[in-house]
């Protein structure tokens, strides 16, 4: 007969791994389903915001909450979830290495996935020129000329990692100002390599067998093309949930999971933490996740007791 665990934790990213030390430590048997140890905080070249662990990469952080998690003895499975049902009680999921987990509570942490913009070009030069994360393919540019599409943090950090290596950065931003924290625009505003272009998009980007350089929507010194060697993609992001679609989670405008406070959903049994849902007003950090992480976990144990 399969078994049926008390908790399966979907994703191993902050918040999935949080969860997983405090289920552990509550003595709730589970499993941590998660392509990516760390998940995205894993290409974060620099994180000096979360309290007693200054100046460190995102590998090297994921690599320390990953081994206090199975300090515990949590088996972390590598893979991703196809599909989730629910017969009855008992949550039925479809892993892509073919396996088939059963459990009584679920906790979703898969966070958000890279935005693309679905322009001309883009799809076409992935991996020649185009690229949606700068730690991982920015040493095939060094010295040479590259532009960053985005004004948020992940845009800021990644124009300054790549500031180190390369020419020449343009950071191409459609809005007036960069949404990106205090911290990341101070450092680009002394940074003598970065050149911002304010109010612009880029509409297409051009080459045959690799990028040669990007269409912007109005002029930039006389010319709406801009010659470069790479192109990152920093445009944001969006939930990660489409393997949930079977059990119908009830999410907000931009397709985010509602939780309460206790991190329940709309679905008994299903609770989900960190970057994909609607909690922590919108306040997309590490120490939000985590936090998430946690709170599910206590809620989980209490609804398993009872």
């Amino acid at each position: 007969m399969e078994k049926i665990h008390d908790l399966i934790i979907i994703g191993a990213g902050p918040a999935g791994l949080a969860a997983s030390i405090y289920a552990s430590r509550y003595g709730i048997e589970h499993k941590v389903v998660g392509s990516i140890l760390g998940g995205q905080i894993t290409e974060t070249h620099d994180i000096d915001n979360y309290p007693g662990m200054e100046n460190m990469t995102g590998f090297d952080f994921s690599q320390k909450w990953g081994a206090h998690a199975k300090k515990y003895g949590v088996e972390i499975v590598s893979t991703t979830i196809d599909s989730i049902m629910k017969k009855k009680e008992v949550f039925i999921l479809a892993l892509a290495n073919q396996e088939t987990l059963h459990a009584r509570t679920i906790l979703l942490a898969t966070g958000t996935k890279r935005r693309k913009l679905a322009i001309a070009g883009e799809k076409h030069l992935l991996g020649m020129g185009v690229s949606y994360c700068a730690t991982c393919d920015g040493f095939f540019y060094k010295n040479k000329i590259v532009g960053v599409i985005g004004g948020g943090d992940s845009a800021a950090s990644a124009a300054l990692y790549l500031s180190n290596l390369c020419e020449k950065v343009y950071l191409i931003y459609r809005g007036a100002e960069l949404k990106a924290e205090p911290y990341w625009t101070k450092k680009i505003s002394h940074s003598e390599n970065v050149e911002i272009i304010f109010n612009t998009n880029v509409v297409e980007i051009l080459g045959r067998d690799k990028l040669e350089r990007v269409e912007l929507d109005k002029e930039y010194k006389n010319n709406c093309q801009l010659e470069m060697d790479g192109l990152f993609i920093e445009a944001g992001s969006v939930p990660n949930i489409e393997y949930a679609r079977g059990i119908k989670l009830e999410t907000d405008k931009k397709g985010y999971i509602k939780i309460n406070p206790d991190c329940t959903t709309s679905l008994t049994g299903a609770w989900a933490a960190g970057d994909v849902t609607d909690g922590s007003d919108g306040f997309q950090q590490v120490i939000t996740a985590a936090a998430e992480g946690a709170i599910a976990v206590r809620s989980i144990f209490r609804w398993l007791k009872e």
